[in-house]
C-alpha cells in the first residue's frame, strides 16, 4: 500500500481564507486521520511557530507532515532573501522528518489574483527563467545535501510553469540531482495537457504527487467566461479523486508500475461550506484504496 496523505486546503484555503475560515486546525487534522490518511501537508491554520505543540497533536492522530508548500519569489526578491526564507522553511520540514519540499515560483504570477483571468497569463521573459533555474539548482542542492530533503517543483495554473512545454524547459535546464517534479494531474488537465501522458513522461523525475479530480463543466465555464484561477476554485473546478471527470486509473497504473515510493497526496481545494471536508476526504481515500488499489 502506498503512503497516502492529504492537504488541508479542502478545509481552509490559504489563498482565500474566507473559505473554511470557521474551521479549526484540530478539526482539520482529526478528520484527516478519521478518513484514513497517515500524512498531511501544512496549511495556514497550523501552529507552525510551536513545533512541539504541532508535533504532539499530529502524533496523537498518527499523522506525519509529508510536504509544506514554499512560494519561490526569485523574480521579485533578491536571491539571498529567498534563500534565507527557504532555509527556515526546510529546517521546519526537517524537524518533522519530511523528505520533500514542494512549491512554485510565485513572483510576477496571476494565480492568486481573484479578478485576473487565467487567459491573461504571459510567457515569462528569459531573465525570469534564468533566475528561476539558478535559484532552484542552488536551493535544491542546499536542501538535499544539508537536510536530506528533495526539492519538488509544482507546475501550477497562472504561474510561469504550467504546461508541458514549460515543465520540459524547467526539467531540462535544472540539475536532476537537486530538482524534481511535484506532479499534479489536475493542473496538467487544466493547462490542456493529458495527465496520463504527463505521468508517463515525468514519473522518473517525480518525487511528490498530488492527485485530484476535475469537473470538466466548470473548466468549460472558466474558458467561456474568461475567469480567474481563484474563481475557478470557488466554482468547484477541483474535487477529490473519483468525484470528477478525470480517468485516474491509467495514472495509478503508471505509478504502480514505476519505482515511485513517495507520498500520494489528495489536494482538492473546494468551498467547505459546499463540499463537506471530512466526507470528501473519506470519499477520496476510499476511491484511492478501493478503485485505484493504492
Amino acid at each position: 500500500m502506498k503512503k497516502l496523505g492529504i492537504a488541508p486546503i479542502g478545509w481552509t484555503n490559504d489563498d482565500m481564507p474566507e473559505l473554511g475560515g470557521e474551521l479549526t486546525f484540530e478539526q482539520c487534522i482529526s478528520e484527516m486521520a478519521l478518513a484514513g490518511y497517515t500524512g498531511c501537508e501544512v496549511g495556514t491554520k497550523y501552529p507552525v511557530h510551536d513545533r512541539i505543540y504541532l508535533k504532539e497533536h499530529l502524533e496523537a492522530r498518527n499523522l506525519v507532515i509529508c510536504n509544506h508548500w514554499f512560494s519561490y519569489e526569485f523574480t521579485t526578491k533578491t536571491f539571498e532573501e529567498v534563500k534565507n526564507n527557504f532555509i527556515k522553511h526546510i529546517d521546519f520540514l526537517h524537524f518533522f522528518g519530511a523528505t520533500v519540499v514542494g512549491g512554485a515560483e510565485c513572483g510576477n504570477t496571476i494565480h492568486g489574483q481573484y479578478h485576473t483571468p487565467i487567459s491573461s497569463r504571459k510567457e515569462a521573459p528569459v531573465t525570469d527563467w534564468n533566475k528561476l533555474i539558478r535559484g532552484l539548482n542552488e536551493l535544491g542542492k542546499i536542501s538535499l545535501e544539508s537536510y536530506g530533503i528533495k526539492l519538488a517543483y509544482h507546475h501550477h495554473i497562472g504561474t510561469m510553469v504550467e504546461n508541458q512545454q514549460e515543465v520540459d524547459r524547467l526539467l531540462n535546464t535544472t540539475d536532476d540531482r537537486y530538482v524534481s517534479l511535484n506532479y499534479d494531474c489536475g493542473h496538467f488537465y487544466f493547462a490542456g495537457e493529458d495527465p496520463s501522458a504527463m505521468i508517463k513522461k515525468y514519473i522518473s523525475r517525480t518525487s511528490h504527487i498530488h492527485l485530484k479530480d476535475v469537473r470538466s463543466s466548470v473548466k468549460k465555464r472558466v474558458v467561456k467566461d474568461n475567469l480567474s484561477f481563484m474563481k475557478a476554485v470557488k466554482l468547484g473546478i477541483f474535487t477529490v479523486p473519483g468525484d470528477g471527470d478525470l480517468d485516474l486509473k491509467p495514472i495509478a497504473k503508471t505509478i504502480q508500475e514505476s519505482d515511485y515510493n513517495n507520498w500520494i497526496v489528495v489536494e482538492a481545494e473546494q468551498d467547505p461550506s459546499i463540499a463537506n471536508p471530512y466526507l470528501y476526504a473519506k470519499k477520496g481515500y476510499e476511491y484511492l484504496t478501493n478503485e485505484l488499489n493504492f
